[in-house]
């Protein structure tokens, strides 16, 4: 694959090599799993050199809450709550690449002035669009029509403007489906043509299949079970499982005691092909991706001193 660039020319970490990991920092009140614990710039850059440490590739930072239900904060309140941050873990770790999570383009600009790298949407791009506009483009790229005298997405022409990579989700209002993989893909393909029309080149883009995100709990299973559909779109695909809800209905756990959950769906992510998986417990999760990469190697996996068991 092409690699990936930052537009402040921070090396990204190369992909296709190893599983990367994603290390999460939500500065919000009332994210679902860890919440209020790092809404200081000192914590949270804190945090920050920890999942470092630990072995994250990428830190992935969000200011509003995307749990079902959460209250919506507005840009103004959300560029308050990140910007801080990402100033304050840029200082300390200058050479990290950082993610902002946000589906706001006016929230991702400031983002990207400040220093982020990646912009992480969890609405695929879309959420600024209206929807009348929106759903022109989804019946055009059905019918593979002609999207360039369409007005575009304002997400997309900030990731062009700054020819950053832009991760895209899918996600969907409500978990309402016909003909489940169909209409999963064709909503994707919306993503990815916006970003193209905008100018997006082709190796900036990532995809994310949404495991929690307008899906009941039989879609994310879905999702799971059949991931290496998602992944033969040609892109490469993040993976984004941990302590989910889904999790927990299945283990029957809270959201603090999912860490098992996270560790085997990572796994058979990456046995189907993804490429980086979004975590929260980088050190616990670590020693399952590197498992996980060792077996997908096989008879290439590089040869250590010691000799053999």
């Amino acid at each position: 694959m092409t690699t990936w660039q930052s537009p402040h020319g921070r090396p990204l970490p190369a992909i296709g090599d190893r599983t990367l990991i994603m290390g999460v920092i939500n500065v919000t009140p009332d994210s679902f799993s860890d919440g209020g614990l790092h809404l200081s710039p000192e914590r949270a850059a804190e945090h920050a050199g920890s999942l470092l440490r630990e072995g994250a590739d990428i830190l992935d930072i969000g200011a509003e809450s995307t749990r079902p239900g959460a209250r919506p904060i507005s840009a103004e309140e959300e560029i308050e709550r990140l910007l801080p941050v990402i100033t304050s873990v840029r200082k300390r770790y200058p050479d990290a690449p950082v993610s902002a999570d946000t589906y706001k383009a006016g929230v991702a600009r400031a983002a990207l002035e400040a220093g982020a790298d990646i912009i992480n949407d969890v609405w695929g791009l879309t959420a600024d669009m209206a929807p009348r506009l929106l759903e022109t483009w989804r019946k055009t790229v059905a019918d593979n029509g002609d999207c360039s005298r369409l007005e575009g997405s304002p997400m997309a022409r900030v990731a062009a403007e700054w020819r950053c990579p832009a991760i895209i989700m899918h996600n969907r209002a409500k978990p309402e489906y016909d003909d489940f993989w169909p209409e999963l893909f064709s909503d994707i393909q919306v993503g990815v043509a916006l970003a193209k029309e905008a100018g997006v080149p082709s190796h900036q883009i990532w995809l994310d299949p949404g495991f929690g995100f307008g899906k009941e709990p039989r879609h994310n299973l879905e999702v799971l079970k059949r991931l290496e559909r998602f992944c033969s779109l040609g892109y490469p695909v993040l993976l984004g499982t941990s302590r989910k809800s889904t999790l927990g209905l299945i283990l029957d756990r809270p959201v603090d005691r999912r860490l098992e959950g996270t560790a085997a769906t990572a796994v058979w992510g990456i046995a189907r092909g993804c490429h980086m998986v979004r975590v929260h417990d980088v050190a616990q999760i670590r020693p399952f991706i590197t498992m996980a990469d060792a077996v997908r190697l096989g008879l290439d996996y590089p040869q250590k001193t010691g000799g053999a068991l």
